[in-house]
């Protein structure tokens, strides 16, 4: 297959663009963020439609691409097959199926399949490759030639179905996986639980059981009997005790009045001792505070008194001028005189501190008497409720004595309410439980009897079940004949394809590595192994990163000639990113000398692939983005 030539309208960045390919090499040149990208999905998108699904990531591949001030979201592309046909196709990217022209120009869209999901399947029809593995063979993605997890698990499924069956849509491994899983599935083995040949052998284990047992329904019935008989005593005596308790719940509510009355009147006492509390510390700390002032005043009145006398007594003896001697005489009548009203007025609020003292105490009194009285209330009270009490447990003592002890019935009555409801939920949980038995026990009773009114339904059951059984069997036969003969093909194939396969992928190797390896083995064990200089087999994955590369590229090479009728062009957009020169140089050699049947699309944003192809003298395409 060789792309010709294609128009994008509008896809991502890109808009009004024509290009024009070559049948060799290509080389797509562009700074990174040109547009190289968009154009490769450009060409997937065209070949397989573009998805409106997220999948996880944050835009669909339809809201990234859609030109966001451009209406025009279309493009086409012109491509030849290896059968000569050459075909147009025109998609608008907003429609899930894009036209189909042929040579002639006649659309012949409806000639192919249409998928609900994935729209029109021409291309697969025409070249057999699905996208999935497309995009992990002939499309090797920017700077990752190591196969991703997905493209990875489809190329070595595609080399192991190479290896194990000689088509790449046949996996011996994957077939031989199913007849096993069917083996399990469909029959079972000894080993398994769950399985039809396990269920049967359980039904046809059970229907001999019993039969067995109905040797002993007879004996296994009078057991039930008695059981029941037990079961009836028990559920009978726990709904005594039950009815008990409920009679002490229904005479301890009848006292429910004189709870309350008791919890008012204990609360009113509480109430007043509380306020008699606080009046007496009230009374206490004016007194204190009474107290206090007084002897502070008295203090300070000394302290000053002593003072004028002294002054007045020290102008006797020293010559102050005539009006400081005026104003110590008339300051000391000042103070007596203020001091004579404030000893009145202090006199007063000390009588008036009485009486608001007489008047705490009284209301003190007053609490006192009527706490008293609460408390003879109180009494009465209780023993209003004693003699209630005594006359209800002598009614249910003599009402149950027949049904319960005395002593127990005494110990119950005297349980408080919360006890009573915890009992009494004890005793329901407890009679449920018994009934359930006894329920139990009836459909045991029930089943018996009809198995000892089924026995000659018995036997013709195991007759069915030993028919189904002899199915199981024949089946599990055809299975393992169908192992077998897969087994001895798969062997058959190991000595004619895998020796070819091998020899190829060694050849390309060696070439591409300049004769450091030049032998690749693969079997579905170890995977895929590669000889060293020294002779030894190691794993492909210890060898080291540039190695790697080079072997992954020529897997991919390899297996895309192997599993393809159709010589697609091998597209690489920044493949050779961890390529130093001379492998560079090495593997556009190789492609350039053993893929000259294929087209190939070089992407790349450097100067390296040009150099080296003007270099070596080997003719390309080269396109600007």
């Amino acid at each position: 297959m060789k792309i010709n030539y294609l128009k994008i309208n509008g896809f991502g960045k890109l808009k009004n663009k024509e290009i024009n390919f070559k049948n060799k090499i290509n080389l797509i040149y562009g700074k990174n963020e040109s547009g190289k990208s968009t154009l490769l999905k450009f060409i997937e998108c065209m070949l397989y439609g573009i998805s409106k699904n997220k999948n996880g990531k944050p835009l669909s591949d339809y809201e990234k691409y859609k030109p966001w001030n451009y209406e025009d979201f279309s493009g086409k592309l012109k491509y030849k097959l290896d059968n000569e046909n050459e075909y147009e196709i025109y998609r608008e990217f907003s429609k899930k199926n894009p036209k189909i022209y042929n040579n002639k120009l006649e659309e012949i869209s409806k000639d192919y399949n249409i998928d609900k999901n994935k729209g029109n399947q021409f291309f697969y029809e025409q070249t057999q490759i699905d996208e999935p593995f497309f995009l992990s063979t002939n499309m090797v993605e920017q700077k990752e030639i190591v196969l991703d997890d997905n493209g990875q698990e489809q190329l070595t499924q595609k080399i192991t179905n190479l290896l194990s069956s000689g088509d790449d849509n046949i996996s011996y491994k994957k077939i031989m996986d199913n007849l096993n899983k069917k083996l399990i599935q469909d029959v079972g083995t000894d080993r398994t639980t769950g399985r039809p040949i396990n269920e049967i052998n359980e039904k046809i284990n059970e229907i001999k059981n019993k039969k067995d047992n109905l040797q002993n329904a007879s004996y296994l019935k009078n057991e039930i009997n008695e059981s029941k008989i037990e079961l009836k005593e028990n559920i009978k005596n726990i709904s005594n005790e039950i009815e008990i308790i409920k009679k002490i719940k229904s005479e301890k509510n009848n006292q429910e009045t004189e709870k309350e009355e008791l919890f008012f009147n204990q609360k009113i006492i509480d109430e007043n001792n509380e306020k008699i509390i606080n009046l007496k510390n009230e009374l206490k700390n004016s007194n204190f505070k009474e107290e206090n002032e007084k002897e502070k005043n008295n203090i300070l009145n000394i302290i000053i008194i002593t003072v004028l006398v002294f002054l007045n007594i020290l102008i006797n003896f020293i010559k102050f001028p005539k009006i400081v001697d005026i104003l110590l005489i008339v300051g000391t009548i000042v103070y007596l005189f203020t001091y004579l009203i404030f000893y009145l007025n202090n006199k007063n609020k000390n009588k008036e501190n009485n009486t608001e003292k007489i008047k705490i105490e009284n209301e003190i009194e007053i609490l006192e008497e009527n706490i008293k009285n609460k408390e003879i209330e109180l009494n009465k009270i209780k023993n209003k409720m004693q003699e209630k009490n005594d006359v209800s447990l002598n009614l249910i003592k003599n009402s149950f004595k027949d049904i319960l002890q005395i002593e127990e019935i005494i110990k119950i009555f005297n349980y408080d309410s919360n006890k009573l409801d915890q009992e009494l939920e004890l005793l329901n949980n407890e009679l449920n439980n018994k009934n359930l038995e006894l329920n139990t026990l009836n459909i045991k009773e029930k089943d018996i009897d009809n198995k000892i009114e089924d026995k000659i339904g018995y036997e013709e059951k195991l007759e069915v079940l030993e028919e189904e059984k002899q199915e199981l069997l024949d089946l599990e036969e055809s299975i393992n004949i169908a192992k077998n003969a897969l087994e001895s093909a798969y062997n058959e194939m190991k000595t004619e394809i895998t020796p070819k396969f091998t020899d190829e992928i060694s050849s390309q190797v060696e070439k591409i590595t300049n004769g450091k390896y030049k032998k690749v083995c693969f079997n579905l064990t170890d995977g895929l192994r590669i000889e060293n200089e020294n002779g030894d087999y190691i794993d492909c994955n210890k060898l080291s990163i540039g190695t790697i590369d080079q072997l992954y590229l020529s897997l991919r090479l390899c297996a895309m000639n192997e599993t393809s009728k159709e010589k697609m062009p091998i597209i690489l957009d920044e493949a050779f990113a961890y390529y130093d020169t001379e492998r560079l140089e090495n593997i556009i050699k190789f492609i350039d000398e053993n893929y000259s049947e294929n087209q190939i699309l070089i992407f790349t944003c450097s100067n390296r692939e040009k150099d080296i192809m003007d270099k070596l003298n080997i003719e390309y395409n080269l396109i600007e983005i």
